[in-house]
């Protein structure tokens, strides 16, 4: 969709066979907010904050927010320099080598493999509910199958082509916002009428700061919130695929973290109002309720008889399609990450193949989906409690990556940094500083998810949110050391040397690579 026909002042990225000039700024923004999907994300996320940091969960949206958006100032800026799919990949490894940027690969690749089985889970389970099989969608076979069947249509549309899979996203993000919107108005009025259910509270000034709250609580909650936010780095993955690959998705990824906020904030503040922290029948304090909130109060907000079942039945549709959306957006990024890995060497050749008519991955996009229906069975059988563990593992891998890509950001452009006062800050000072924030939350939450108490399960004495995080991204060390023997010429810096390297050649950074089959 051509929302944008403008064109791009700087060189344009290296022609991988990708369709070029399919996307425009408004494709790519819900690209960007649906990659996030923000009914399954609160669905599934929102319960847990509300135990860890009660009723400043608004508090925790608008910290998480700020590192996020530092983040979307460094995609912006490194993506205006060098606009290529790999992302965060690429910018990592011209800034501190194959190294380091094949490990910023790996956190995109495993948090996205990852958080499939959680959409699947959802989209699957929530498809039974929409018809009344309550039965079909509480039990882990039936639910698994449905949700390994959305991983196949999702994985289908993606390859028929990006066109076809933006054009989705307009009509499942369009039913997604109206209804969380809804959601949040109702929610209001009864509280503000003073029909909330007992336990409700009045809103309140003091929700939007975390005062009272502990180191441990914020960064907890805040990493929670992170995994909430993520995905709207979508935008900048199909870069190569917009009318202006400099400008777009960057300006994209900005304005997705803006909305993203406003959503939340609302939402979150209304949920809180409405339903309360105690641990009441309807109350978020009440840990049966904390898995899934929109289930557990659709009734109590929009009522049980009339309109307010058809709202129900909208809520509902609302968290599948969320879910199914973002599984299809989860896709995008990966499928091109890995596209531009092997276009330099750094992955199998065969994963730099693009389809001649469809204009997409192959083997990428084909690949992704196989990882994930298996990483999906495979947690499946293993225990219901490590997919729930893998939630805040995801966030631990989300903030490694973004991290890395925020710190990459000022080492990228440090012999730019004293050109103007605009480049200290945006090119160097904040995108710095939401990669410290974040790698800083990495190392806090990796420590307190080490904790045998914390998360569901427990493995050699550990929490399983740490095994399965951190244990995910060592075993990506040791992947890439073994891989490292077949690919000598990438980790060498021979395929991609770093910006200084090229600088001192006096050349600019510009993938070169093979023609795609």
């Amino acid at each position: 969709m051509n929302d944008q026909s403008v064109a791009s002042t700087t060189p344009a990225p290296s022609d991988k066979g990708l369709k070029a000039g399919a996307l425009g700024l408004m494709s790519s923004v819900v690209i960007g907010v649906a990659s996030t999907a923000p009914a399954y994300s609160l669905a599934a996320t929102l319960g847990f904050v509300v135990l860890v940091v009660g009723v400043k969960a608004p508090a925790i949206m608008l910290l998480a927010f700020i590192p996020m958006f530092l983040i979307a100032l460094a995609y912006q800026k490194l993506n205006a320099a060098e606009p290529d799919c790999g992302t965060s990949f690429t910018w990592v490894t011209r800034a501190f080598g194959p190294w380091a940027g094949w490990m910023a690969a790996w956190g995109i690749l495993s948090a996205d493999i990852i958080v499939m089985s959680n959409l699947a889970q959802i989209a699957g389970s929530y498809s039974f509910s929409l018809f009344g099989f309550d039965s079909l969608a509480e039990s882990a076979f039936w639910a698994t199958l449905a949700g390994v069947m959305w991983m196949i249509v999702m994985t289908y549309i993606c390859y028929r082509g990006i066109e076809i899979s933006a054009r989705m996203q307009y009509g499942l993000l369009g039913i997604e916002s109206i209804v969380l919107v809804a959601f949040a108005f109702i929610a209001f009025t009864k509280v503000y009428s003073g029909d909330p259910p007992a336990g409700g509270l009045e809103p309140s000034l003091s929700w939007l700061w975390p005062g009272g709250l502990g180191f441990r609580e914020i960064i907890e909650g805040v990493v929670l919130a992170i995994f909430i936010y993520w995905g709207w780095d979508s935008a900048a993955s199909v870069n190569e695929e917009t009318s202006d690959p400099s400008r777009i998705p960057g300006l994209a990824g900005i304005i997705s973290t803006v909305l993203l906020l406003a959503i939340y904030v609302l939402v979150t503040v209304a949920t809180v109002a409405f339903a309360g922290v105690g641990e009441g029948k309807y109350g978020l304090g009440n840990e049966e309720n904390s898995g899934d909130v929109f289930n557990a109060l659709s009734e109590a907000v929009f009522g049980s008889t009339g309109w307010g079942q058809a709202f129900v039945a909208l809520l509902i549709i609302s968290v599948l399609t969320s879910a199914a959306a973002s599984t299809q957006t989860t896709i995008l990024p990966t499928s091109r990450t890995t596209l531009s890995m092997a276009n330099v060497g750094a992955f199998p050749k065969q994963f730099a193949r693009v389809h001649k008519r469809f204009q997409t991955p192959t083997w990428s996009t084909i690949g992704m989906g196989i990882a994930s229906v298996a990483f999906y069975i495979m947690l499946t059988l293993i225990s219901d409690n490590v997919l729930s563990d893998s939630i805040d593992a995801v966030g631990l891998m989300v903030a490694f990556y973004y991290g890395m890509t925020g710190l990459a950001c000022p080492w990228y452009f440090r012999h730019e940094l004293r050109n103007s006062q605009h480049n200290l800050w945006y090119k160097g000072i904040l995108p710095g500083l939401g990669g410290v924030m974040l790698m800083g939350a990495f190392f806090a939450a990796a420590y307190f998810y080490a904790d045998p108490e914390w998360g569901s399960t427990t493995v050699f004495g550990l929490g399983g949110p740490f095994v399965i995080g951190v244990g995910g991204l060592v075993f990506g060390a040791v992947l890439m050391v073994v891989y490292s023997f077949s690919a000598k010429d990438f980790f060498a810096g021979r395929t991609m040397p770093t910006v200084a390297h090229l600088r001192a050649q006096g050349l600019e950074p510009a993938v070169t690579t093979p023609e795609a089959d």
